[in-house]
């Protein structure tokens, strides 16, 4: 149950931006900005939900067709994620 009015404001370019994707995912803006911060503050400790979310979120990637280079490139960015 919804019982708590929250006011906010924010500049016309974030306002466009929330508008066009609860537009894109047909919902209320009011319902993407608390899905957005449950994504952000949710109770989950281990952050798993708000990773999913951003990867489901994130835009596509052109990926190689050639398997080999795909798996030369995701080695590359692990050593550079592992060395960092």
């Amino acid at each position: 149950m919804l019982d708590r009015r929250l006011q906010v404001l924010i500049d016309e370019p974030r306002y466009e931006r929330l508008k066009r994707a609860a537009q894109v995912r047909g919902l209320p803006i009011g319902e993407l900005i608390r899905e957005a911060i449950d994504r952000t503050f949710g109770d989950d400790p281990g952050g798993r939900r708000a990773a999913l979310a951003r990867i489901l979120d994130a835009p596509p990637t052109p990926v190689p067709s050639d398997p080999m280079e795909l798996k030369r490139e995701l080695r590359a960015a692990h050593a550079a994620r592992c060395s960092g």
